[in-house]
């Protein structure tokens, strides 16, 4: 079997695999189209001691990444499918803050803002990125520089997405 390539972002926070750190365990979301249908979030591991420490210690949640390895298939209905990590190319790296980091708290600082000051944050949901702004609307980008839409709800956030990709599934005129 040959290996695969992925690219993806870093769903969430990665894990340590063992006791000492040797291995490592992430999970990918994977969003080959554009539609919603073909979304996936695959977990990983690493066992390679040197990249699971890559892998612990310098990715962060939002990351694009090209993940290459071998997929693994349940061989009983109660197993799971997951990736084997043979290599990670960080493609571009998060705009999300980490608040236990020091130094990124220290930025928000240097730039005058006090540790209890709500800041602006992105979040990515597979190929649309949304910016929550503590003094106003959230905005929801597609991939492609257009603008999705704004809201002061939450909420509504994947209602707007919705929206979006039904306006555009029927090509330049906007309609299904």
């Amino acid at each position: 079997m040959d290996a695969i390539a992925l690219n993806g972002y870093l769903d969430e926070e990665t894990m340590p695999g063992d006791l000492h750190g040797t291995t490592a365990s992430f999970r990918i979301s994977l969003s080959p189209t554009e539609e919603r249908v073909d979304e996936t979030v695959l977990p990983c591991r690493v066992a390679d001691p040197v990249l699971a420490h890559a892998v612990l210690y310098e990715l962060k949640r939002g990351d694009q990444l090209r993940v290459t390895g071998y997929v693994h298939l349940p061989q009983t209905p109660d197993d799971a499918m997951w990736l084997e990590v043979l290599a990670i190319d960080v493609l571009a790296t998060s705009l999300l803050l980490d608040p236990a980091d020091e130094d990124e708290m220290a930025a928000l600082t240097d730039a005058g803002l006090e540790d209890d000051q709500a800041v602006p944050f992105i979040e990515r949901y597979a190929s649309y990125l949304v910016i929550y702004d503590p003094d106003g609307p959230a905005h929801i980008w597609h991939a492609t520089g257009t603008l999705v839409g704004e809201t002061d709800d939450p909420a509504t956030i994947g209602d707007l997405i919705n929206a979006y990709e039904h306006r555009t599934a029927g090509g330049p005129g906007g309609t299904a």
